[in-house]
């Protein structure tokens, strides 16, 4: 009599694990089965589909009433404040006026849907910039490649698993539908290795075709300004243009402006426009009712005397004024031995990046070591040890984060990220919250009803909590790093959330392992292995593509409503008018409610849950639909965000394709599925493990050979049609056109909305702080 193969002995010696001494199946660490962890007909998929759909219903009926009752919440003062003004932050080439933007924005109870339904390209890019536009194509074509895979997972595979019967014939047994249900030795195995590689194929040529119509795009900006690093804290402008015009005297420099320690600076020059929009509202006030208003200065002021709100903000506003022209005067005694170069032509900056980057390789070995052109003051300036890059758009740089380098930023950044790590490594999967309450039989008197909605709904639903916790630790984790711009910042935020949501939610869940602390074990423990701790045989158990379905379907329903809600940041608005001392503070906080978009943050939780889709693609395709369905709502769900309540945000081009190259992981990880679910069932030596080894062998190797040579591009870089603009690379403080005696009217921020300026001014003086 044959078994199925998960009750087989397993591949590793259990040693006595149980306490009788036999194997036990209902879980792969414990003879004690989990109460909530417990498979139910079909895998729980229709309960937990039709409990998401309920509360996806009821998630925007909420949002709906919110944007009929309340979308212009805190914006007709802001309207009557710039009335006929022109929005002052500039991230587009054109500009539009706040009355106008309420007179496009749809007033209907769901119009909003269809107007972001027959939005295009070119009204994204007018108002949201080219990042959104990247962003939004990088969506649609993987929705074509889900569309695409969606035929041959139902049409094909799902067939082909349905003709095997190692596990029965009950049609509500969910592991009917995955490669479980074939035997080891059936030749209809090859059509998932046939699969896999096609889908390996298929998502490289479409993510080729977006990245050719990525690099296709006119650039608004040509790169014509270098970033130099490591000159002497003594060097002047003069001597390095002097350099640079004896070194290269076929490139004309247009400007060289010095680096200084400003982050005092802007602080100060904050809270001093904070100020004074605050003094400007209540003389409005006074003109308007001829009454002095009275204000409580402090968090607990109604304990306190009140105060004239003209004498307080008048007051503020001069000392603070007084502190930033002192700032002022002291910032060229703080030289931060960086410089940026501004040349005439984005040629002239290519040549002499070249030039100090360029490996030239001779006859008979790579010269490593070749110095740049040299000039007269080469030796002051100690030109063999500077480090030359494109410098990031002025609107991209953090001004107060430059003087935060050398050997204090690496330690911030493995400080940081070693205990954010620390922190995932024993708290990673909501498999320990799990264990934790049956280890205190809670879950006893729930075992018997053996509900869906317990055994299924809610380990989904709590994973998906959990990995929506996770952007927050990792958002302000990168913050604190401090990097010199946003495109560095978004990559590392990229990066960071995308490696630990797929520890999370797909390589640990996959393995039975709890936690990355697990994880360690299984790797360097070796008694872990040979006491018989973990057992293979409990790796890609037939419900457990289960799991994975319904949590692809709770992020794609539950998950898309709460972004369109964004509770968190109702939540976040909501402290900060509690903590508002005075009226015209509380408007501030109204103004300036509205974000960048965090491309990183979106581009890292969509990637993984990709992943997770394409993972369990081939061994179970009928996650494929609903993994459809989920980006189709991220995409409609982000493109009303982007286009209502973000702010635009400038970025390098290499963020989205970095993203780009995050997305080839994901087949690439459905191969390594395939070959661990092969080597376990068939064993190493069989023909399609074999097969899917070279497969995959080769794939890594293309991969990692394009990723390294992915860091040399600038050597030979496409010919973009760009256009010149000479950018003043300073602060606003430090730029006379802008002196800091100046007050500048705020920007119009409000729930659900933001100013409706387009894409990339070029130039850097910003007309009024917008940090609320």
């Amino acid at each position: 009599m044959s078994f199925p193969w998960w009750t087989q002995q397993p591949l590793l010696g259990t040693n006595g694990t149980s306490p009788s001494g036999f194997i036990d199946n209902g879980s792969c660490f414990t003879a004690t089965p989990s109460a909530i962890l417990n498979g139910d007909n079909f895998g729980g998929v229709p309960e937990v589909l039709l409990l998401d759909f309920v509360v996806f219903l009821v998630l925007v009926t909420v949002f709906t009433i919110i944007r009929k009752k309340f979308w212009d919440y805190g914006r007709l003062a802001l309207v009557a404040d710039t009335e006929g003004s022109m929005i002052q932050y500039h991230l587009c080439c054109t500009v539009c006026q706040c009355n106008q933007t309420i007179i496009l924005c749809p007033q209907g109870f769901c119009s909003w849907l269809p107007y972001i339904l027959r939005m295009n390209d070119e009204k994204m890019k007018a108002r949201c910039g080219m990042d959104a536009v990247h962003y939004l194509s990088f969506q649609r074509h993987l929705i074509v490649l889900l569309f695409v895979i969606t035929v041959p997972s139902l049409s094909v595979i799902l067939p082909v698993n349905l003709t095997g019967n190692l596990l029965g014939t009950n049609p509500l047994n969910f592991g009917r539908t995955t490669i479980g249900n074939l035997k080891k030795d059936d030749y209809l195995l090859w059509l998932h290795t046939v699969f896999a590689v096609l889908y390996l194929i298929l998502t490289v040529v479409l993510l080729r075709r977006h990245t050719s119509k990525m690099k296709g795009v006119r650039r608004e900006t040509a790169r014509n300004t270098l970033l130099v690093c490591s000159i002497p804290k003594t060097a002047t402008m003069e001597a390095v243009k002097t350099h640079f015009t004896e070194a290269y005297p076929t490139c004309q420099v247009c400007a060289v402006t010095l680096g200084y320690d400003v982050a005092k600076l802007m602080h100060l020059d904050k809270e001093r426009m904070r100020a004074g929009k605050n003094l400007q509202y209540y003389e409005r006030v006074l003109q308007k009712t001829g009454k002095q208003e009275v204000i409580n200065p402090r968090l607990c002021g109604h304990l306190c005397c009140c105060v004239d709100a003209i004498e307080y903000y008048s007051k503020k506003e001069k000392d603070l004024l007084e502190q930033v022209r002192e700032q002022v005067e002291l910032a060229p005694e703080h030289p931060l031995g960086i410089a940026f170069v501004t040349l005439q032509t984005e040629a002239m900056a290519k040549y002499i990046l070249k030039d100090f980057n360029a490996l030239e390789c001779g006859s008979r070995s790579c010269c490593c070591g070749r110095e740049p052109q040299p000039s007269s003051n080469s030796g002051t300036l100690n030109v063999k040890k500077w480090r030359v890059s494109f410098a990031p758009h002025p609107k991209n740089v953090y001004w107060e984060s430059l003087s935060v380098r050398g050997f204090p930023w690496y330690a911030r950044y493995v400080m940081i990220n070693f205990f954010v790590l620390l922190l995932f490594t024993f708290l990673t999967t909501p498999t320990i919250v799990i264990s934790a309450i049956d280890m205190f039989n809670v879950t006893k008197p729930i075992q018997s009803l053996n509900s869906p909605i317990i055994s299924q709904f809610f380990p989904t639903l709590l994973l998906w909590s959990f990995s929506a916790l996770l952007p927050t630790i990792v958002y302000y984790s990168t913050l604190g790093e401090a990097h010199w711009n946003r495109s560095s910042e978004q990559l590392s935020m990229m990066h960071k959330l995308y490696f630990f949501l797929l520890f999370m939610v797909l390589i640990l869940p996959s393995l039975g392992l709890s936690s990355l602390a697990v994880f360690f074990l299984w790797l360097f423990d070796e008694n872990f292995l040979s006491d018989g701790k973990l057992r293979f045989e409990c790796v890609f158990l037939p419900h457990q593509g289960a799991f994975f379905v319904n949590y692809v379907i709770t992020a794609g329903l539950v998950g898309s409503g709460m972004e369109l809600l964004r509770l968190p940041g109702l939540l976040l608005y909501t402290i900060r008018l509690m903590f508002a001392r005075s009226a015209a503070e509380r408007k501030y906080v109204k103004q300036n409610q509205a974000y960048e978009f965090e491309y990183g943050a979106m581009y890292g939780w969509s990637l993984c849950v990709f992943t997770v889709i394409m993972a369990y693609s081939i061994i179970c395709p009928i996650i494929v639909p609903f993994g459809l369905v989920y980006m189709l709502l991220k995409h409609l769900v982000d493109k009303h965000n982007l286009y209502f309540a973000y702010l635009p945000t400038c970025l390098d081009r290499q963020v989205h394709l970095a993203a780009v190259n995050q997305a080839l992981a994901a087949p690439i990880i459905c191969l390594i599925w395939l070959y661990f679910f092969s080597v376990l069932r068939t064993g190493f030596w069989t023909s399609t493990s074999l097969f899917t080894l070279v497969v995959l062998f080769v794939t890594i190797f293309i991969c990692i050979s394009y990723t390294c040579l992915g860091f040399f591009k600038y050597l030979s870089p496409h010919n973009y049609a760009v256009s010149v603009s000479l950018c003043v690379y300073l602060p606003r403080m430090l730029n006379p056109k802008s002196p800091a005696s100046t007050t500048h009217g705020s920007n119009s921020r409000s729930y659900g909305s933001s100013n409706s300026s387009p894409v990339c001014s070029f130039s850097p003086v910003e007309e009024s702080t917008s940090d609320g």
